[in-house]
């Protein structure tokens, strides 16, 4: 498969990609970037293991998870809201645990 285009920011722990991060610019709903992460996650070199993925405005944040198996499969997170109830809070509990998992934390 070839992927043509730019990764915004790439988070790599060795040859292992952590998190593939798309911005848009804020009057875009961050869903118009999930197609295009989930094509640069669909080209990640990771072999089995799971990739994530970040689709931001910079108010609204989306994850995403992309499990690839025969059928890839994935699963996206609610849409949190900067200054709407706890998100801020739950982004960085998010992205602290992802940091975790690959025992940067």
């Amino acid at each position: 498969m070839v992927v043509r285009g730019r990764i915004d920011i790439l988070v790599l722990q060795g040859q292992l990609w952590v998190l593939v991060i798309e911005s848009k610019r804020a009057e875009f709903s961050p869903k118009v970037g999930i197609p295009q992460v989930l094509s640069y996650m669909l080209a990640a070199p990771n072999g089995n293991f799971p990739r994530y993925g970040l689709v931001t405005n910079g108010t609204d944040f989306v994850f995403l998870k992309l499990m690839v198996q025969e059928v890839p499969c994935y699963a996206r997170s609610r849409q949190f809201i900067l200054g709407q109830d706890n998100d801020l809070e739950r982004v960085l509990q998010i992205l602290k645990h992802l940091a975790a998992m690959i025992g940067l934390s």
